[in-house]
């Protein structure tokens, strides 16, 4: 079973930057398909909402307040999603959130996602 780990979540100030990490327990599903990718965040009172995708292709999509000031990637050899975010706003703040689920995906909604983590706070100040 897929288990996710998210990492490096911090306050920081507006305008600065974090790495978040996603260490994921294996790459494939037990009949061998790859996973596809995501960042989510929720903030309070807010619906949980789309940051980042990377299709199990290898394409990514970005909505568009992450777009120009966040980058995901993965590295493979380590099971390991990442998600560069630079120019940070104070509307940036929430819980971040890694998910997977089989197969290649391309739409970036929370309810297609079957595997989360436990959510990683990120809060920026003013």
């Amino acid at each position: 079973q897929l288990q996710l780990v998210e990492s490096g979540g911090a306050s920081v100030q507006a305008g600065g930057s974090l790495r978040l990490s996603c260490a994921a327990s294996r790459a494939t599903d037990s009949t061998g398909s790859g996973y596809s990718w995501a960042w989510f965040r929720q903030a309070p009172g807010k619906e949980r909402e789309g940051v980042a995708l990377i299709a199990n292709s290898g394409w990514i999509s970005y909505a568009d307040s992450a777009k120009g000031r966040f980058t995901v990637s993965q590295d493979a050899a380590k099971n390991t999603l990442y998600l560069q975010m630079n120019s940070l706003k104070v509307e940036d703040t929430a819980m971040y959130y890694c998910a997977a689920r089989v197969g290649y995906w391309l739409r970036l909604r929370a309810d297609d996602f079957h595997t989360w983590g436990q959510g990683t706070q990120v809060t920026v100040s003013s």
